[in-house]
């Protein structure tokens, strides 16, 4: 155990959350800082790896990558290929480039990852037993790679061969069961599955939100002078036929989804489960409750609502951090650590700001390399290889952030999650997975900066 450091997070999503867990375990005082609570209600719930890798150009031997026909599509774009799903994350480690974070850091650094992330969250996600991805059906009607997945979808992965029914709620216009069901026929899935849209809750406003049906469902509200769960189990019963499993919109229930889902098999005769949603996402709401929960129970002391908006280095050292400033309803107050961890995500989470010019992390002013001319940030081709979706601070083995001569920006600033650069991880399905990897490394390291890292190991 190390000795007891000051450690202060920037940022509240998953990659903040985990490295303060991480620096705490490692015996650090940690406080976190975020401006907004996490974006994980905009998040699926699912936690990825590694999906899909950049294909090779020249033919070669069947490996782990391509042994199961049936497991893998190619993604094309006008600028590359990309190749997945993958049997396992640790498949593709190989076709990465050397600025990707996984390069940088190596398989262990995942693989701590996955493994604080399971102690985070308890019995509510599941895939820990094997190194291999799950294939995930989503509301888009897509079947996605992914590490861990939470314990209500366990029923519908893609590799289950039962018959399965595909239930929506008319009033609920963001999922449509027939495209859902239309698009796992295209992709070939080994099972029938069929399709339907139901009314229930019709009698709730147009613009309910999804948390307004789970609590229904939770406390099995009446609708209609009916109870929620018996009006739901009558609605959906003709639909049934053969399938001896039933998918659901992501919404049965918030605060006791199992017993939902367990009293609707149970009254159905079939196993249920549920879809990951798109925002706002019920499993993603859940995850945040569940980690927010974790820090309370490591000791971190956390503060939301509050920007930071500076920093102050040290008297004697400009190449130390002293304290950053965080603004409270416009006055501005310095919060002072040994260690600092960036993480306040990338383009799409504000971690970085851009105008006509350049691509700047606008918090400590650290080094994000980019093509000069902003018309190579992109290519016409709306799925391409874009190089934006690859910006961000590009580190060191320890997660320190570097500036334009390869050294680093300050001796005691790490940097984890989607500010960090180096992969595209829309394509390839690994954003929580490279979240993990680079907040349990900066976690450590900012407790005790002599630690190994895990390419050192």
């Amino acid at each position: 155990m190390a000795i007891e450091s000051e450690v202060l997070v920037v940022g509240g999503g998953l990659a903040g959350i985990t490295s303060a867990i991480a620096a705490a375990r490692e015996g650090a005082d940690v406080r976190l800082v975020c401006h907004k609570r996490t974006s994980l209600r905009q998040a699926s719930g699912l936690v990825d790896g590694l999906g899909y890798v950049p294909a090779r150009s020249e033919p070669r031997e069947a490996d782990a990558i391509t042994q199961r026909r049936k497991d893998f599509r190619t993604v094309r774009s006008t600028r590359g290929e990309y190749t997945g799903p993958l049997v396992s994350p640790f498949d593709g480690f190989d076709e990465l480039p050397e600025s990707h974070p996984y390069s940088i850091l190596g398989p262990e650094a995942l693989r701590d990852g996955l493994a604080l992330f399971d102690e985070m969250t308890g019995d509510m996600y599941l895939g820990d037993h094997t190194e291999r991805n799950a294939l995930v059906p989503t509301f888009g009607g897509t079947i996605k790679p992914t590490a861990r997945y939470p314990r209500a979808v366990e029923a519908g992965l893609a590799s289950d061969s039962r018959p399965m029914a595909i239930v929506g709620f008319r009033s609920l216009t963001d999922f449509d069961a027939g495209m859902v069901a239309d698009s796992l026929e295209r992709a070939d899935v080994p099972f029938e599955v069929t399709g339907a849209e139901i009314a229930f809750a019709e009698s709730f406003p147009a613009d309910a939100k999804v948390t307004r049906l789970a609590k229904a469902l939770d406390h099995d509200e009446r609708i209609d002078g009916i109870p929620a769960r018996q009006a739901l189990v009558e609605a959906v019963e003709p639909h049934i036929g053969d399938a001896e499993r039933v998918g659901f919109p992501a919404l049965l229930g918030d605060d006791h989804t199992a017993e939902v889902r367990a009293d609707l098999g149970d009254r159905l005769g079939v196993d249920v489960f549920e879809i990951p949603m798109g925002p706002p996402s019920l499993l993603g709401l859940r995850l945040e409750d569940q980690l927010y929960d974790a820090l309370d129970a490591e000791g971190v002391r956390f503060v939301t609502g509050n920007p930071v908006v500076g920093y102050e280095t040290r008297a004697d050292d400009p190449n130390c951090i002293e304290s950053v400033w965080v603004d409270h309803k416009g006055r501005e107050v310095p919060y002072s650590a040994e260690q600092f961890v960036l993480a306040t995500g990338g383009l799409v989470g504000k971690g970085l700001d851009s105008d006509r010019n350049r691509v700047r992390e606008p918090v400590f002013d650290c080094h994000i390399p980019q093509p000069d001319n902003r018309y190579d940030w992109f290519v016409d081709d709306a799925f391409g290889d874009h190089a934006y979706a690859r910006f961000g601070v590009r580190p060191n083995p320890s997660m320190q952030p570097l500036d334009a001569n390869g050294e680093p920006e300050f001796a005691n600033l790490y940097a984890a999650g989607s500010v960090v650069g180096g992969a595209d991880i829309a394509r390839e399905k690994s954003a929580s997975g490279v979240s993990l990897a680079t907040a349990v490394v900066a976690g450590r390291m900012a407790a005790d900066p002599s630690t190994e890292t895990p390419t050192s190991q």
